[in-house]
Parts: structure tokens; sequence; C-alpha cells
């Protein structure tokens, strides 16, 4: 195969994945408009602004909090560089991000619910009434749970590529504390804050599983959740279609703002410490910093640790045993890794295309439209929630009855398209470095085709492929937006499950299941990892 067939190839590839993309996206879109009409799209009533302004101000309030409290504890673990346990409070910061939804709820509920730790304190201080989870309350805590560990990985990053010599010439110049926070420290997060917020007002305002599980009724209720019940138990189409097209108008707007300013980086983001500072080291700096990471750790481990308790408290064996769990783990994993597979070709098809296309010698309209085009596939995915892309999906199928026969592939592409946006920031720099380094190489060899992968790409590109599959099944695994509209008797999965045990009382068979949910995501973690594992061995 010559370079020029090669050429065509790649792009061939990249445009069959774009034109699938836009096709599954478009036949969802065009059901919604279809049901009503554009006339409908715009019929809003006094119910439906309320769920607008709610998501909006929940989002709003998440998000600060969450900014407000990821500040302190980023700036004390960049200062406290020798605090005990702080590459592993580092690492915790990431296990919210990687944890099912439901589980991070369930735990939260056994911590502060009215028969959780909190509320047991409270009573044994003489408080008769008990702190609510539900409602506003508790979504604002479970977002804060989830975001603001990502605040602070992405604050603490901005932080650590801070010049060492910054450090030196703020001790030489006997610089106070509050000067170094006002001179160095918040002019580097300041830039980052815009970013940071936008990306956390973005999660907020698409949550869905977090105010299914923690809303507190038609006071308390998102866009996504307020179709879920209008086609679940309402079945309201043209009500659903329109809240549905306003969550489009509403994710559209967000990312229009988010362009606008820098995307936070993650990049140089390390859990080793960095460079020697020698200020805050104080005995009252130390404190005062010491018990901000420790409440941070203790915010972070209670609800996990409330899960691990409780699930083995739980008859794990008859859990296990329960054909409903082996029913619902198979159909899991039924979904989850063809999901994983479809996520993993879709992304190496477009950055295999868009590093063909920009390296191309004559550029076309065509072209750059075309790369402009593969690289807004993770943004356009996002401009579609899952509910949404199942509400669409759930209309068109009715014209074929109920459905349900379709439902379970309907649900493996949606969960391959909600991964897709993680799966890019994983392999697309990987590949990227892979191809500079090794593609002038390969080609003054005539290494090329299945040889080429075997000795080259696969050995050099193994980790971060690894990577991305086990974080797109286990993604898959523990979602539960899209599976929320199609499930049934036949289409139960574990987080179905789990989330119908929570609905009926049975709080001991969902905490055994949260538990076995959180193994399996753990154990799909550890393999996607294995390949790093080895080569430090190595």
């Amino acid at each position: 195969m010559n370079g020029r067939t090669r050429q065509i190839v790649s792009i061939a590839g990249g445009v069959w994945g774009l034109v699938s993309l836009l096709v599954f996206v478009g036949v969802s879109v065009f059901s919604l408009l279809q049901t009503t009409g554009l006339a409908g799209v715009w019929d809003f009533d006094s119910y439906t602004l309320a769920i607008l302004r709610f998501t909006v101000w929940q989002a709003g309030l998440s998000t600060l909090l969450s900014l407000g409290l990821a500040l302190p504890v980023a700036l004390a673990l960049a200062r406290q560089q020798h605090f005990i346990g702080r590459r592993w409070l580092i690492r915790l910061m990431a296990l919210p991000m990687g944890l099912p939804v439901l589980i991070g709820a369930l735990g939260l509920i056994g911590i502060w619910g009215r028969n959780g730790l909190i509320n047991g304190v409270l009573a044994w201080f003489g408080k008769s009434v008990p702190v609510s989870i539900y409602g506003l309350t508790g979504i604002l805590l479970a977002h804060v749970f989830f975001n603001m560990p990502l605040a602070v990985r992405l604050l603490l990053a901005g932080l650590e590529r801070v010049p060492p010599d910054y450090w030196r010439l703020t001790a030489s110049l006997g610089m106070s504390r509050g000067a170094i926070f006002h001179f160095v420290e918040w002019p580097t997060m300041r830039g980052l804050l815009p970013g940071i917020a936008g990306l956390i007002f973005m999660l907020c305002a698409t949550s869905f599983t977090l105010v299914l599980t923690l809303g507190g009724g038609p006071g308390a209720t998102t866009l996504e959740v307020a179709i879920y019940q209008a086609l679940r138990f309402d079945f309201d189409p043209p009500k659903a279609v329109a809240l549905a097209c306003l969550q489009l108008l509403v994710t559209a707007l967000l990312l229009a703002l988010l362009a606008l300013v820098p995307p936070p980086d993650g990049q140089g983001m390390t859990d080793e410490k960095p460079g020697q500072r020698l200020d805050s080291q104080t005995r009252m700096a130390r404190l005062m910093d010491g018990c901000v990471l420790m409440l941070s750790a203790a915010f972070l481990i209670a609800p996990l640790l409330k899960i691990l308790l409780a699930g083995l408290h739980a008859d794990l064996k008859k859990l296990v045993m329960d054909p409903a769990f082996a029913h619902a783990l198979g159909i899991s994993l039924a979904i989850a890794v063809p999901a994983a597979l479809i996520s993993l070709v879709l992304t190496v098809a477009f950055v295999q295309a868009r590093a063909t296309l920009a390296a191309l010698r004559f550029q076309t309209w065509a072209s750059r439209l075309l790369l402009h085009l593969m690289g807004a596939t993770a943004s356009l995915v996002l401009l579609v929630p899952a509910v949404v892309l199942a509400t669409g999906w759930f209309l068109a199928l009715r014209q074929f009855g109920n459905g349900i026969s379709f439902a379970a592939p309907i649900v493996v592409v949606i969960n391959a398209l909600m991964a897709l946006p993680f799966t890019m920031r994983v392999l697309a720099p990987a590949m990227e470095t892979h191809r500079q380094r090794t593609e002038r190489l390969c080609a003054s060899l005539g290494i090329c085709g299945l040889a080429k992968w075997r000795m080259v790409d696969w050995p050099g590109l193994r980790r971060p492929l690894l990577m991305a599959l086990s974080f797109a099944m286990a993604l898959s695994l523990g979602d539960l937006g899209a599976v929320a509209l199609f499930g049934s008797g036949t289409l139960t999965t574990l987080p179905w499950l789990l989330y119908s045990r929570m609905g009926s009382y049975r709080t001991t068979d969902a905490d055994g299941l949260a538990l076995l949910l959180g193994i399996v995501c753990l154990v799909l973690t550890m393999l996607g990892t294995a390949g790093s594992v080895q080569e430090k061995k190595a």
C-alpha cells in the first residue's frame, strides 16, 4: 500500500466515523422535531421555565461551592509539599471522577442521610430536626463531592507549573503569605478559573443520575430529569420534546460560552512533589493547611468507606447467586464491551484522519472543514446529552412497537458516544506523540500495514489503548442515563438494578450491589493500567 492509498484510507475512516455519528445524532434530533413540529418546540409553560431556572440555579451554586472549596485545598496541597500522605491524597482526588455516580450518591446518603453519620452526631448533641440530603441541599453536596476534586487537580496542575525561581525570589524578599497569594498564586489560578468554572457548570447543568437520586420532587428537578419523567411516568411526548429542545438550547449556549475561554489544562499534573517551597513553614501555617487537607480527605473518604462497610454487611454471596444479579451483570458487560470498542475505533479513526488532513500539502476548504468537524466530535456529544439522545430514539422506535428489541444496540451506541470525549483525551496526545516518533523511521524502513501495527504501533500504544478501553467500559458500566428510558425486565443493567433496589427501600441489597459494581469498575481500571505497572517493573 503506497502513501497515497494510506492517506485515502485514513481520511475515509474518519469520514465514515463522522457521518455515522452525525446520522445517529441527526435521527434523534429529527425524531424530536417530528413529534410536535417547530411550533411545539417553543411551547414553554411556567413549569418548564421553573425547571430551567432551577437547572441554572443549582448549576451556578454547585460551581461556586466546588471552586470555593477547591481553592484552599489546592493552595494547601501546593504549599505543604511534605504533608504525610500528600501523594495518596492527590490520587484520592481522581477517584470520584472515575466512580459510578450512583455509588457516590449512595455513599453520600449513608453519611448525610436521615439515618446517616452526620445526623447521628447532631442528634447526640441534641438537634431534633435531622438534616435532609434530598432536594437542593443533596444535589449541591453531591456535585461538590464529584467536582471539587476535579477543580483541585486542575488548579494544582497550574500551581505546580510555576517556575521554581518564583518561590526562591519570594523567600529572598521575605514576602508574607498574603503577598505571595496576591502576586504569585492568584495570578496563576485566575487564568484557570473561567475554564474550570465553565466545565463544572456544564457538568452540573447536564447532571441526571444525581438529581434523579437526590432530587426532592418537582421543586428540585432539572431538565434532563424532567424529560425522563415526562416519558417514563407521564408518557407525554410533546412535553418531553419541548424539554429536550430546551436542553439542547442550553447546552449549545454553554458550549458557545466555553469556546470563548481557554480550556482547563491538566498537563503537568503529577502526584510527585514539586519544586521546593520555603513559604508556609511556620507551625500555624502547617496547622491551618493540615486541617484543610484532613477535612477534604474526610469529606471524600467517608462516603467511600461507608459503601465499603455497608456492602460488607450485606449478604454478598446471596446477591452474587441471585439470578437478577447475573442477568444484570451479563447485560452490563454486553453493553459495556461493544460500547468501549466502538468508542475506541471512532477515536482512532478521528485521530488518524486529522493527522493525515493536517499533513496534506495542499489544503482545501473541504479538508479544513473535515479537520474542524472531527476535532469537534467530543463537543458534539456534549451538545446532545445521553437523555436527549435516548429520548429521540425512544420516540423514533415507537413506530416499530415498543422498541425494546432495538433498545440494547441504541444504548450501546449512546454509551460509546458519551465515552468519546474521555477516550479522545487519553488517546489523541499519545497517538500524536507516537506518530511523531515513529512515522519517518517506518517510512524509511518500508514498514506498513499489519507489520507496522504488530511491531511498532501496538507496543507503543498498548498502555493508552488499554487505559482508554477500561475507562470507557467503566463509564458505560456505571451509566444510568441512557438505560433509564429503556430499562425493563429484559434490559436491566447493574446501575438500573441498584436504582430499583434503592427505590423499593431494599437498602441492604443496594449497598451490596454498590460494592459489587464498584469492584467491577475497580478491576477494569486496574486492568487498564496494568501495562504501565509492567513497564515500570521492566
